[in-house]
């Protein structure tokens, strides 16, 4: 996250503000994992003020120095103050009552952290944990909005431009259909104040893509931003349930329902998300029985039937536009109903008498024509707004069918209907819609239209779903080069460490089975190695490089000799290959980023495409010195980052190399 730190700047009544920050607020600043500054480094061309205006606005978290009566900290602090709720610290050093940096009235009843002029470093151990609650806190501090409940602070996302070339690297990387990258992008935005934006345009990619693990961790980081944002809890309320993690989906989407700003059609939406975890939860109440009378009785006493059909009710009443909540509604109380009259005795237990079951057995019936009658207008508007742009949606045509399927007395209509709907339809369209009939079916409950609907559709040989494959990504030291004053890989030592790596790959490949593969870079040394390696195992394997061929070559591998040329060309034209960039330089919006180059994010890029490949999967390998302080994206940064992912870290320690 941003920071933006305001204070006096020099020594001032006796305290010397420049080391305040240098030993204090820095250092603070870094061991919390922020980002920022002040205005002080603002060196392009351009109006101080308006640089200052922004960061007020839009820093995740701003910082500010009160100790002495300083007009311009007292006046950014007000700004900062009027227009944001949550998120602003501040800080004072000691002084004696009655001296120039006693705290003004207005806010004397503002906590601070207090801290020693002659000896700032004593307060940074309680200015980091400070911070770390203060980002972690979603009650307002500004005194304004303490006050003023009902006042909405700003928003910095309309002020906010994600640069251009980060959208279009967005769209590149969803396009061709690369998880792993987008992960990449989202753990890069770090540190830029336009981070919550471009972690909603990562965010809704992923989703597109169906990237559910990856998804949830962005959409889940832009809710740290705001625990009740609208967007990020509606998503990651489906995402959830993908997930099948039905409480944290619930959750989510209660939060959602809490913002009054909400629309009806998003309303409708959560409505029918909860639905379709009750319905969810109905489903495996019965599906394990066999028996038909069995399953019918089961699926009538499950609570969650009523509660899924009051749920996509309550969607629909939200936007009676919203036909997919009205088509659920309708299939659960069409479910009761049925249900009821097959199995009474069951349907009259629930009441004190047979007149009341059969009044709430009429009523149910009413509910069923009326939501009927609400569907099909529902669906005639989509379907004749889609007309006026010339647009089609299978998912439009199928829920028609399904309509259809629910209140029609004509089986040759409802095999009609779904022949169609699913004409030219994807096969999961169409695996889809015979789920949903088998469903019905199992249940004995509108068997004609049932049997008419799935023989109309063809059995779909989806290819079988495979677990996820286990993933090891390999990290090493390039062989060093003749004139390398510090040994750390000598090429004296290959053999050596040969024997390490396939020692550690051959102990992965005997703890299990299914599909093990091989991530790792081209450079002579440890990678080529860890490829010969995978091939002599039978392993497949995947090349990463930074740039493309001639150039990773004249960069990683040629001063290694012609020997290793010839055998990057060997594997290069055997396995399957990426390249990260066509030039040794950074995208230009990631160039400000802090000790970051291109070398640093191709290792970040392995590890979040092999994170893609396989979360519970992954071991990373590392032949490695231990050398540490390289930063992002270095071998020490990658090791923590995979294992805070859960990877299975090995380390080949390259020093036993050089013994």
């Amino acid at each position: 996250m941003n920071v933006f730190i305001v204070r006096p700047f020099g020594t001032k009544s006796g305290i010397d503000f420049d080391r305040i920050e240098a030993e204090l607020i820095r250092p603070a600043i870094e061991q919390a994992g922020l980002t920022g500054g002040t205005t002080g480094q603002f060196i392009q061309q351009g109006n101080i003020r308006a640089d200052m205006f922004e960061q007020l606005l839009t820093a995740d978290l701003v910082i500010a120095d009160m100790s002495i009566h300083n007009a311009n900290v007292f006046y950014e602090l007000g700004i900062r103050h009027a227009l944001r709720d949550k998120r602003t610290f501040l800080i004072k050093s000691k002084t004696e009552p009655g001296a120039d940096g006693e705290v003004p009235f207005d806010l004397k009843t503002d906590r601070y952290l207090s801290y020693d002029p002659k000896d700032p470093r004593g307060a940074l151990d309680l200015l980091v944990n400070a911070l770390k609650r203060t980002l972690d806190a979603q009650n307002a501090d500004s005194p304004i909005y303490q006050l003023l409940p009902g006042l909405e602070p700003a928003d910095p996302d309309k002020v906010l431009v994600v640069p251009l070339d980060f959208r279009e690297e967005v769209e590149r990387v969803e396009a061709a259909k690369n998880c792993g990258d987008l992960q990449l992008l989202a753990a890069e935005v770090d540190g830029f104040a336009w981070r919550v934006a471009g972690l909603r345009l990562i965010g809704a990619a992923q989703f597109r893509l169906k990237d559910w693990t990856g998804a949830k961790v962005t959409w889940t980081a832009v809710r740290e931003y705001d625990d009740m944002d609208v967007e990020a809890n509606t998503l990651l309320g489906t995402i959830f349930q993908r997930l099948k993690d039905r409480v944290a989906s619930d959750q989510a989407v209660e939060r959602a329902l809490e913002n009054k700003e909400i629309s009806a059609a998003g309303r409708a939406e959560i409505r029918a998300l909860m639905g379709r975890n009750a319905k969810n939860q109905w489903e495996e109440s019965w599906s394990g029985l066999s028996d038909e009378d069995a399953a019918q009785k089961a699926a009538l006493t499950s609570p969650h039937l009523e509660k899924s059909f009051e749920l996509y009710r309550a969607g629909f009443i939200e936007d009676r536009n919203h036909f997919y909540s009205g088509l659920n509604a309708l299939a659960m109380v069409t479910m009761m109903v049925e249900l009821g009259e097959r199995q009474p005795a069951i349907w009259q237990d629930n009441f004190d008498s047979d007149e009341d079951a059969n009044q709430k057995l009429q009523k149910l019936k009413e509910l069923r024509s009326d939501l009927a009658a609400g569907v099909r207008l529902a669906l005639e508007s989509k379907q004749t707004a889609l007309q006026r742009t010339g647009k089609s949606d299978v998912w439009v045509e199928i829920s028609t069918a399904d309509l259809i399927c629910l209140t029609s007395t004509r089986p040759n209509r409802v095999a009609q209907a779904y022949k169609k709907a699913l004409t030219d339809a994807p096969d999961q369209a169409r695996d889809a819609a015979r789920r949903q009939l088998a469903l019905y079916q199992r249940l004995g409950i509108l068997k004609e239209n049932i049997q008419a609907g799935l023989d109309s559709i063809a059995p779909v040989a989806l290819p079988e779903p495979q677990g996820a494959p286990r993933v090891i990504l390999f990290t090493g030291h390039r062989l060093d080069a003749p004139d390398r004053p510090t040994p750390r890989f000598p090429a004296a030592k290959e053999s050596q460490a040969r024997a390490l790596i396939r020692e550690a790959v051959a102990s992965i490949q005997a703890k299990g089975d299914g599909t093990l593969i091989g991530l790792s870079g081209g450079a002579s040394g440890g990678d080529i190695l860890f490829h010969e390696v995978c091939e002599e195992l039978n392993i497949p394997s995947q090349m990463f490089l930074v740039l493309p061929k001639a150039d990773y070559i004249k960069a990683s591998v040629a001063d290694a000799g012609p020997a290793w040329i010839e055998r990057f060309n060997r594997l290069y034209d055997k396995l399957k290959v990426r390249v990260l960039s066509d030039a040794d330089r950074l995208p230009r919006w990631l160039r400000a980023k802090k000790d970051y180059s291109i070398w640093t994010r191709s290792n970040l890029w392995m590890l979040h495409n092999a994170l893609a490949i396989s979360q519970d999967h992954l071991t990373l390998i590392a032949l490695w010195n231990g050398a540490t302080g390289d930063g992002p994206g270095g071998t020490e940064d990658m090791v923590k980052r995979a294992q805070d992912r859960g990877a299975v870290f090995i380390h080949l320690d390259s020093r036993r190399l050089i013994e």
